[in-house]
């Protein structure tokens, strides 16, 4: 029986994408680093310095552990900034207030599972830091997503075992993460496409609890 909901962050309930792509293109370009919303794609649902390792692919040069470091926390520093001048409330996404609520309501234990370390800036700046039940993000965690460590962390926060969580994600990376956690996987947006998730929808506004709680 499902007793508890996991959420990914970015892509599920806020959006956010928009700004990681920005950050990532500024610092591209002032390293001359070729990058695109193609190679952003890879990126989604990895941890920042597997995103800057896949960037920098297409390096003409080769930076050193502290040098990547360094672009990491120049690439994090845009993003931030980002956050705090633009990020509202309005940028939750379709049909997350009304999922959020009754899922509340209906006493199903709900959590945040990302792999961002911005994740308690992003949740205060949309109003939500005190929704959530638990939370656990890249600031808890020694391996990313596909490695299920961040879910099974915010399971045991939620006091849930794994088969009694649902993980709704939208990255591929993250459907992985569940399946390998021994979740149910939901996927919305960018992973609808992803055969193995049990249930699929283009985003949350499309899914009523009941059809969350009784994925089998």
């Amino acid at each position: 029986m499902i007793k508890g909901v996991i959420f990914d962050l970015d892509g599920v309930i806020v959006s956010t994408d928009e700004f990681h792509y920005q950050a990532w293109q500024q610092m591209a370009d002032e390293e001359g680093i070729y990058f695109d919303r193609h190679i952003n794609e890879r990126l989604r649902g990895v941890s920042r310095m597997e995103s800057l390792e896949i960037i920098l692919e297409r390096a003409r040069k080769q930076y050193s552990e502290d040098q990547k470091t360094e672009l990491a926390t120049r690439k994090n520093n845009y993003y931030k900034v980002l956050l705090d001048t633009r990020l509202s409330p309005k940028d939750i996404l379709p049909g997350v207030m009304k999922v959020l609520t009754d899922l509340k309501n209906s006493n199903i234990k709900i959590a945040i599972g990302s792999s961002s370390r911005n994740s308690p800036s992003i949740l205060k700046h949309i109003d939500l830091e005190a929704f959530f039940d638990a939370t656990a993000d890249g600031n808890d965690i020694k391996k990313s997503k596909p490695d299920p460590e961040v879910f099974l962390i915010a399971a045991q926060r939620l006091g849930l075992e794994p088969d009694e969580c649902v993980v709704v994600e939208d990255a591929e990376a993250g459907i992985t993460a569940a399946l390998n956690g021994g979740m149910k996987a939901l996927a919305v947006g960018s992973a609808i496409s992803d055969k193995r998730a049990h249930f699929a929808a283009k985003d949350l506004a499309e899914i009523t609890i009941d059809q969350i709680i009784n994925i089998s």
